[in-house]
């Protein structure tokens, strides 16, 4: 464990903030605050000069083999202070302009996309470690780097707040810390999944882009399924049943991507066997499941996550950035929708007693999207459910969940397979503006075999909703929605195993999703009384 000094030095009450929520997440890292005398890593992250006092101090410190890091516009704000480069190994250019940056870790770990300026580095000395890279026109330029003969390095952007407070950014601040004061990541975690549907394909292909992550093993009933997995994770060993891969030393981790009314089971089995568990969504069917699995890994000592995957779709991302900017001003209305008009899928999807009902099936999503955004305390829950059209199949037809919230905010969701019009996928209302999120019709034109046209409709629910932010003047802007980040959730579960970051996605932050579906079908069962979740 390193212990960690975080020295800052601003007028921007934004930009303070900023970096006190950076120490908060570094903390929840295992990084401990300490005081310059007694830390091993220094984190400097101003944007004014540094009294000459305080740089002298940081270069004693590095000599005596403490790491200094110096972020964002620490260097160009103290350009007057070549000690300072010259202990980094560096020669510093100017500043480019405010754009669009993609920083490319090394060695590979996803691409980071931010928006900021940096200070471009026209010379790294031959001893100087890049850690990460950013092109301006056709050249690279250094970004992130480390001396080890100095014991300083640089992070040449962050100029921002919103740059400190980005995710991935945050991630890789992390991983410099660790990587300068020579703290090593865990062992390789291998992935065992059981039961490998749609969703295990993309669990495999996620682990396969992950380092740190290895899928070692795969139980299914279909042997075809099995060799699919191979296609992917050609060394990996097939088990005959769940029993034997739970008791497979050769696995750290289960991904339980059974049937829903199976989680919990499955779940608590791997837990007692001493693994560390991704339950699919829903994470559960009731609220005592999933405290009777919080209670087991918890005593256990391992981890129990959910795997919220859509937490990260691109136009959620672009909606939960415009609220916690204050885009809007403070929330108060909120409204989800998704469906259309057609026959539900014969699969255990549309089966209530297996799936926990149409609520628990999409609800899994939207109903999460509305808890992480509004974390204030839920007061009640109302629910109505329609069974009018599709009696083959046991979920209902059209459902609506309406949460009430206690600061007096209200959030709704409705699931229909009867809407012959659609509603928009958001509807979202604050006090100083409006969100709207719009569905999008695409189509997949390819040829035929013997080259003719050939279009295949695209759910809508499969396209990122077109966003638009509303004003109080009336004027409408197209927000733009970016790219999602790649492989997100596989990349934090490494993370948090192999170097202790925390992962965006709890397991009580998923007992909150499962209280409230649960409190909407003992509303809807009963006429929409209301029912506080447990």
């Amino acid at each position: 464990m390193s212990r960690l000094a975080i020295v800052t030095a601003s007028r921007s009450a934004d930009f303070v903030a900023a970096v006190d929520d950076l120490t908060a997440y570094l903390g929840s890292c295992g990084l401990p605050p300490a005081t310059m005398r007694d830390a091993d890593a220094i984190l400097v992250w101003a944007d004014e000069v540094l009294p000459d006092d305080l740089v002298a101090d940081l270069l004693a410190r590095a000599a005596d083999g403490v790491a200094v890091l110096l972020a964002g516009p620490t260097l160009a704000a103290n350009a007057d202070r070549p000690a300072l480069a010259d202990a980094a190994g560096v020669m510093a250019g100017g500043p480019t302009p405010r754009h669009e940056i993609r920083l490319r870790p090394n060695p590979p770990a996803g691409d980071v996309v931010i928006t900021d300026r940096w200070l471009e580095l026209d010379k790294t000395l031959d001893d100087v470690e890049v850690l990460a890279t950013a092109m301006t026109g056709l050249v690279s330029h250094a970004v992130l780097t480390w001396r080890p003969a100095t014991r300083v390095g640089l992070l040449t952007t962050g100029t921002e707040p919103a740059t400190m407070r980005h995710p991935a950014v945050r991630r890789l601040v992390h991983r410099w810390i660790r990587h300068a004061t020579g703290l090593a990541d865990g062992p390789d975690v291998r992935v065992g999944i059981l039961g490998y549907g749609a969703i295990g394909h993309e669990h495999s292909a996620a682990i396969a882009a992950v380092e740190g992550l290895v899928l070692a093993g795969v139980c299914d009933k279909s042997p075809e399924r099995v060799a699919v997995a191979r296609t992917l994770a050609p060394d990996l060993t097939a088990y005959a049943d769940g029993d034997a891969l739970l008791a497979s030393p050769d696995v750290d981790l289960v991904v339980v991507s059974t049937p829903p009314n199976t989680h919990a089971e499955w779940a608590l089995r791997a837990i007692a066997a001493g693994k560390h568990v991704v339950v699919e969504k829903p994470f559960c069917l009731t609220t005592a499941e999933a405290d009777e699995m919080i209670g087991a890994a918890s005593s256990a000592g391992r981890l129990l996550t959910v795997y919220q995957n859509r937490r990260w779709d691109a136009d959620y991302l672009t909606v939960k950035r415009l609220v916690r900017s204050g885009a809007i001003g403070e929330v108060f209305h909120y409204e989800s929708f998704v469906g259309g008009y057609g026959h539900p899928c014969n699969f255990w999807h549309s089966d209530e007693e297996v799936s926990g009902g149409a609520v628990y099936d999409w609800g899994s999503h939207f109903l999460d999207w509305i808890l992480d955004l509004l974390p204030q305390p839920v007061l009640s829950v109302t629910a109505a459910a329609h069974k009018r059209r599709w009696y083959d199949v046991t979920n209902a037809d059209h459902s609506r969940v309406t949460i009430a919230f206690a600061d007096g905010a209200e959030a709704e969701f409705v699931h229909s397979d009867l809407a012959a019009a659609m509603k928009p996928k958001w509807y979202v209302l604050g006090t100083e503006g409006a969100i709207v999120g719009h569905w999008r019709h695409e189509r997949v034109v390819s040829r035929s075999a013997i080259g003719t046209l050939v279009e295949d409709p695209l759910a809508a629910s499969e396209s990122p909703a077109r966003i638009t932010l509303h004003a109080p003047d009336g004027s409408v802007t197209d927000v733009a929605v970016a790219p999602a980040p790649p492989v997100p959730f596989h990349r934090e579960l490494a993370d948090f195993l192999r170097s202790g970051a925390p992962m965006s996605v709890t397991a009580t932050g998923s007992r909150r999703n499962i209280s409230v579906m649960e409190a909407a079908t003992l509303s809807a069962r009963d006429g929409g009384r209301p029912v506080v979740p447990l």
